[in-house]
């Protein structure tokens, strides 16, 4: 991180929607704020149950809610949200546990590909409805991103790894312990004192907290690709 950039921390894991839209905003204006964007991939599964938190969709009004709010987010600032024929199954039953492990994994590794991995993610959820638990999906997407067959293999298998569990258990931990209660979950590092935000929702405080101005969706000028 450089002296000049102020540091952003996302908590976040790839069976929340929201989680995706702060994920793309924070991409999109990390050279128009100045920041450095650290990506901290975690357990959603964990923090609610560390925070006896209870997922919007166990309440039926927020769940009719949340299919109508993702709609217009995803046209708002452009990103193709569609929610999967099943959701509570992706969500509830299957979970995502495996793949945090995989983004995890990635993130010890090459780090470089946390980003477009957790993106293609995702993609494969919350755009075109596809499974991201079995190990041909792993595959999938890590060819997808350019990684090669023994590449992939070589992360799939350590994302089995002591090492990463532990490692994924102790970013949701730290999450947990800076006050989450869900994610996204974003810590901003400013003037020696943490800032903390929850939800995608709260981005023009997050750029009043830095010292920057909040200009909307921003796809023109940024850089991250869909």
């Amino acid at each position: 991180m450089s002296a000049s950039k102020k540091l952003v921390e996302l908590f976040y894991d790839v069976v929340s929607p929201y989680s995706w839209i702060g994920f793309e905003i924070l991409c999109r204006y990390r050279n128009v704020w100045n920041i450095d964007v650290r990506l901290r991939p975690g357990f959603l599964g964990g923090v609610m149950q560390g925070a006896e938190n209870k997922p919007p969709g166990f309440v039926p009004r927020k769940f009719e809610y949340m299919k109508k709010d993702l709609h217009r987010l995803g046209c708002y600032f452009n990103i193709p949200l569609a929610q999967p024929q099943n959701p509570a199954e992706v969500m509830f039953v299957k979970g995502t546990l495996q793949a945090m492990r995989f983004v995890t994994a990635t993130n010890i590794l090459q780090p470089e590909l946390t980003e477009v991995l957790s993106r293609e993610l995702w993609m494969r959820i919350w755009s075109r409805d596809e499974d991201i638990t079995e190990p041909a999906s792993f595959q999938a997407v890590a060819t997808a991103i350019g990684l090669s067959k023994d590449q992939a293999i070589k992360l799939i298998e350590f994302s089995k790894s002591q090492e990463v569990k532990d490692s994924l258990k102790s970013t949701t931990q730290e999450a947990l312990d800076n006050g989450a209660f869900g994610f996204p979950f974003i810590i901003a590092h400013v003037n020696s004192k943490k800032e903390v935000f929850f939800g995608s929702d709260r981005m023009e405080l997050l750029a009043h907290c830095l010292g920057e101005k909040w200009l909307g969706p921003l796809t023109s000028n940024s850089k991250s690709k869909i």
